[in-house]
């Protein structure tokens, strides 16, 4: 790690780039500063805090059942996992977007470099405790005042289109159900919109149990959307899955338009 990243321990406003576009890599979480508005009127000052749901992308783990890290693995001649992931969000009109990093952090930073997208990365020193204490991690980095919700997904599941996302958003914006979730059936799939009143439950959950306890405990029917998306279900998880991935991309029936 540079030593730049070791001797920057937070992440406030914009952070610094190391190559066109890229965020820096920072090892605290503390909030940023908040994004405000100030209107001056009838001889009051005023302050205007604009909604937000940025996005937090899990990609911190060792992807031990692939044997090599997921978050480089190109999904095709453009994109790898997590810049497709990227890429799917922003044309989803997420415009902030932050990316948990663990294991490997530094390799996986400079394969996404080559992407050209916006991102701001954030290390979990501590990944091995799982995906819950990422998602804390990134919580400590993406919430401001202002922020609504977030909208978190798995770097193993890069094959969700940015329809499923706009649905999703959607439905939140509509209900404002505490969690939304795109579902197929009895599945249900990424990325999953968590509202800030389950913020705190989530700082203070036990990490060996994780988020499910909490999300399984406050879905509903409001906040299902139900969509026919099957990259949103598909957890590319093993080698084999992910040779059936680059299989079905050389046959013609892989990964489709981001649409």
């Amino acid at each position: 790690m540079t030593a730049a990243a070791r001797t920057d321990p937070e992440l406030v406003g914009r952070p610094r780039t190391i190559r066109p576009r890229v965020a820096h890599l920072h090892l605290g979480t503390a909030p940023h500063a908040a994004d405000a508005e100030f209107d001056v009127g009838h001889g009051r000052d005023s302050i205007t805090w604009t909604a937000v749901i940025p996005a937090i992308v899990l990609a911190a783990g060792r992807s031990t059942r692939m044997g090599r890290a997921k978050a480089s693995l190109p999904v095709d001649d453009r994109d790898t996992f997590l810049s497709r992931i990227v890429r799917t969000l922003l044309a989803a009109d997420v415009d902030d977007v932050v990316v948990v990093l663990g294991h490997e952090a530094e390799a996986i930073a400079a394969s996404f470099a080559s992407s050209g997208l916006p991102a701001r990365f954030v290390i979990n020193r501590d990944y091995d405790r799982g995906q819950l204490s990422s998602l804390k991690v990134g919580l400590g980095v993406a919430d401001r005042p202002g922020v609504t919700a977030v909208l978190v997904t798995l770097v193993d599941v890069p094959l969700v289109a940015a329809s499923t996302v706009r649905a999703v958003l959607d439905r939140y914006r509509e209900t404002r159900a505490p969690i939304v979730r795109p579902v197929d059936g009895s599945r249900h799939g990424h990325p999953l919109i968590i509202d800030r009143a389950l913020f705190r439950e989530l700082r203070t959950a036990d990490e060996d149990a994780g988020a499910k306890p909490i999300v399984r405990a406050h879905v509903s029917a409001r906040g299902d959307v139900a969509v026919a998306d099957e990259g949103a279900f598909a957890d590319i998880d093993t080698s084999e899955d992910y040779r059936l991935l680059i299989t079905d991309a050389s046959a013609g029936s892989g990964p489709g338009p981001m649409d």
